[in-house]
């Protein structure tokens, strides 16, 4: 994960240090920043962190060279040392997102988890067992569950003895019982979902037990898709808070993501515009009609806009499309209307759709301000009307060209999966996730999963 680079920064001893010396220094210096830092602990290495802590200790490497440098009187330029030095975040950029890949894909195969015995009431357990099988990237693989109380359980995970409803009599009866659950699952860690029967003398109680027994314990606070770099804790008088920071609406970031959208869709107009006179020649020549299909579709809190297309429908697929509704037509499960084999889908506009072209010219939405680069995808307003108070939360943010749902399945995933993924990115969005996303683009275009 270490990436050492040459440079002639560091230590000194009278005369000139050959260059060799310099490199390994530097080489030696960088990875020990990162595991002074924690970063090749068994908890962080391999899982996506982002950027913030790959340029944070390059930060702390340039202050650790520059001090050696002053100490020992180095004399080489300070821009010869620098330039030599921007590698190293950049290659471990790259070994973090090769071992972050090569870690998913352990997970996915049950390797490289960590064994899990879930404690708590019937009905949060289910949602904790439910919530981590639904998804594979993550460390955690429920082996048992121990209720409290006597409710059914739904989740179908392995259950051995049930913790009872009111406090046990003595302090390390509620211990017995995990402690017996976790031998028999060999549980590498308790996970603790609270609730009314769970109260906090006896959680206490519970983990003081458990800690002497050499058993981690982990407490769940009820949040969802909340990103960590959000939450932060305190202790007033010994009782510990989880603060929550707000999504990002305002500031330095939203001041870059609105300048980097609108160049980037100057840029890519100009780049774009021979492919542009193509596919529109192509459009008109194979059916009748306009080359572009304009639509209203509902932006940022609600604000209708024009969105432009390459039309890969018929003429009046608009008018068809109340027909094909009326006939049950539609496959999707939720407010959007698709179809696997649209009638209405010309031949080019089949291809259109599967190499995802037909969007390129909601640039010019983003160009005026309407749409973002990145964001959820702009909904009809028919179907906002149907919209309850959870789904108009996707509109805090602008629409965007791609999103979340682009690079996860797009039509192939349900309504519910589409929401939640849209939820996320309006409560976590942040600049690094943008280009995290766009970066992921190409690779879900050249994919075509969900194009239709």
């Amino acid at each position: 994960m270490g990436a050492g680079v040459p440079t002639a920064v560091v230590l000194h001893a009278g005369a000139q240090p050959h260059p060799l010396l310099c490199g390994l220094a530097a080489a030696v210096a960088w990875p020990a920043v990162r595991a002074a830092r924690r970063r090749y602990a068994a908890g962080a290495l391999g899982e996506s962190r982002g950027s913030r802590p790959v340029l944070g200790d390059w930060l702390v490497l340039l202050g650790v060279l520059a001090v050696l440098r002053t100490a020992f009187g180095e004399t080489v330029p300070a821009s010869f040392a620098l330039a030599g030095l921007v590698w190293a975040p950049l290659l471990t950029a790259v070994c973090r997102k090769v071992t972050y890949h090569r870690l998913i894909a352990a997970r996915r195969e049950a390797q490289a988890v960590r064994r899990v015995l879930v404690i708590g009431e019937p009905g949060a357990a289910d949602h904790v067992v439910g919530h981590l099988a639904a998804r594979t990237e993550h460390a955690y693989v429920v082996v048992g569950v121990v209720p409290v109380g006597g409710a059914k359980l739904e989740c179908g995970a392995p259950v051995t003895e049930r913790l009872g409803v009111l406090d046990p009599a003595g302090p390390r009866d509620d211990a017995v019982v995990v402690l017996r659950a976790a031998r028999e699952h060999s549980a590498e860690m308790v996970l603790v979902a609270p609730g009314a029967r769970l109260s906090a003398e006896r959680l206490r109680r519970l983990s003081w037990c458990l800690h002497d027994e050499g058993l981690p314990v982990a407490l769940l606070p009820g949040l969802v898709d909340v990103q960590v770099r959000r939450v932060s804790l305190d202790a007033p008088a010994g009782l510990v808070v989880l603060h929550i920071a707000p999504p990002v609406t305002r500031g330095v970031q939203v001041g870059l993501k609105a300048a980097f959208d609108r160049i980037g869709a100057a840029f890519g107009l100009l780049l774009l515009a021979p492919l542009f006179c193509v596919v529109a020649a192509t459009i008109r020549i194979t059916s009748p009609g306009p080359a572009f299909h304009r639509q209203v579709r509902c932006g940022q809190h609600r604000t209708p806009f024009t969105m432009w297309k390459f039309r890969t429908m018929v003429a009046d697929a608009e008018a068809r499309k109340a027909e094909l509704e009326r006939t049950g037509a539609n496959e999707h499960d939720g407010l959007m209307f698709k179809m696997r084999r649209d009638p209405r889908v010309t031949a080019v506009g089949r291809l259109l759709r599967r190499c995802s072209l037909d969007e390129l010219p909601q640039l010019v939405n983003v160009l005026r301000g309407e749409m973002s680069l990145v964001g959820p995808r702009p909904p009809l307003p028919e179907e906002v009307d149907r919209y309850d108070e959870v789904a108009l939360r996707r509109l805090a943010v602008k629409p965007g060209i791609t999103g979340l749902w682009q690079v996860s399945g797009r039509s192939d995933l349900s309504w519910d999966e589409t929401l939640a993924l849209d939820l996320r990115y309006v409560d976590n969005w942040s600049l690094a996730g943008d280009l995290e996303v766009m970066s992921r683009t190409l690779r879900a275009v050249l994919d075509g999963r969900g194009a239709y």
